[in-house]
């Protein structure tokens, strides 16, 4: 508990079992006044409808509901796009991203409202305390943050749903609502029920967007994408925003099952865990972004793009976007995205997305000298002096070993 009085709090509330128990467990336990903030970040209709409602009948003095839907996808998710950053290799860090800018919003209500604390729902397991508790240090540090999870005694939903009961909060949630989701525009996660057993398969009740492989059409299809700067500006040669190309891929991907994967990954904290995430939209764009990279950029660029994807992954993951290593790393990353420009066929079919063809007005990629054909253009001869000073410490320490 905190010593100093605390008066005013506002809540990150999803509207979920958890936050719907902290808003009367604050009243409790702190004695103050509870309000509601909920950011639109792109989550099912199902769940945003009537949370207003909902938070007040929780116990909040109000609820407040942002749609940051557009900001989240210009200004977090296509910046880090350029980045190529992939947490262990496979996660398009859906969860993370989503993060930052609800903390973000989150404080400017605080302090537009006059609030002392913030509190988030977050468990004490997982990565997102830690997510939110960085981004209200780097914004707020005079703000106290409230983390239920690592104070109350309800560690169980059997126990947060008798809490409700017992004070006639009605919830959605059940006992046989067995798996844990987080969706927004940009992704969605399973964790949870029979994926606990990293020796179960999952099954259809694991995915919520895509379609089962098998049920995949039958026959490809192909589709345009333009990029500009690292950016997708259009598909099939109609100009979108931002958030209108990752809507428009989430529905053309989910059709051909594409984006899946089932990892084990590992947790800051230190605990690995099993999730079944959902990226369509964002597998497409990754593919399409790497088929004009490997046009524009030279080989110790390429290596440069990768140390920087996979350094932005961890910062990402481990929640320090407002870092300065965060913006320092953006910053190599757009400068190497100027030239990345150009039109890339992309062929979609039963969970693969393949680049078929590409071009770029800034390709290094030359036939001339590529052909396997005659050429007018390359010495073969000069490859003689090359391989000679590349191989020089190699013969040298070859000459000592057999002195």
């Amino acid at each position: 508990m905190i010593s100093r009085k605390i008066n005013k709090v506002v809540l990150a509330y999803s509207g979920g079992l958890d936050t719907s128990a902290i808003i009367p467990w604050l009243k409790e336990n702190y004695n103050v006044e509870v309000i509601a903030f909920v950011a639109n970040i792109g989550q099912s209709k199902k769940d945003l409808f009537g949370i207003e409602k909902k938070a007040l009948k929780s116990g909040a003095s109000s609820c407040y509901v942002s749609d940051v839907k557009e900001e989240f996808i210009k200004n977090y998710v296509y910046p880090i796009l350029k980045t190529g950053a992939l947490y262990e290799g496979s996660y398009l860090l859906g969860t993370a991203l989503a993060r930052p800018i609800i903390a973000q919003k989150q404080v400017e209500l605080a302090l537009k409202v006059g609030a002392d604390a913030l509190c988030h729902g977050a468990t004490g397991k997982g990565n997102d305390q830690i997510r939110f508790e960085m981004s209200y240090a780097a914004l707020a540090p005079n703000l106290h943050v409230i983390a239920p999870w690592r104070e109350w005694k309800l560690h169980s939903r059997e126990s947060l749903l008798k809490y409700l009961e017992e004070r006639n909060i009605s919830t959605t949630a059940t006992l046989e609502k067995i798996y844990s989701k987080d969706e927004n525009i940009w992704h969605i996660s399973t964790e949870g029920g029979l994926l606990e057993d990293p020796w179960n398969r999952s099954n259809k009740d694991c995915w919520s967007w895509t379609v089962e492989p098998e049920d995949a059409p039958e026959e490809a299809e192909y589709i345009s994408l333009r990029l500009k700067e690292g950016s997708v500006v259009a598909i099939n040669n109609q100009e979108l925003n931002p958030l209108k190309c990752v809507e428009k891929l989430n529905q053309i991907g989910s059709k051909h099952a594409i984006g899946r994967i089932d990892i084990i990954e590992n947790r800051l904290i230190g605990i690995k865990s099993r999730g079944c995430y959902e990226t369509p939209g964002g597998t497409i764009i990754t593919a399409a972004i790497k088929a004009i990279e490997q046009l524009v950029l030279d080989r110790e660029s390429f290596q440069w793009r990768e140390k920087i994807g996979l350094e932005m992954s961890l910062v990402v993951y481990d929640g320090r976007w407002f870092s300065p290593i965060r913006e320092s790393l953006q910053a190599a990353a757009d400068s190497l995205s100027s030239s990345i420009n150009g039109e890339v066929i992309l062929k979609l079919y039963k969970g693969s997305v393949t680049s078929v063809q590409k071009y770029s007005p800034n390709t290094l990629y030359s036939p001339e000298y590529a052909t396997f054909g005659k050429d007018e253009v390359y010495k073969q001869s000069d490859a003689d002096g090359f391989i000679r000073l590349f191989s020089l410490s190699s013969r040298i320490r070859a000459k000592n070993k057999l002195k």
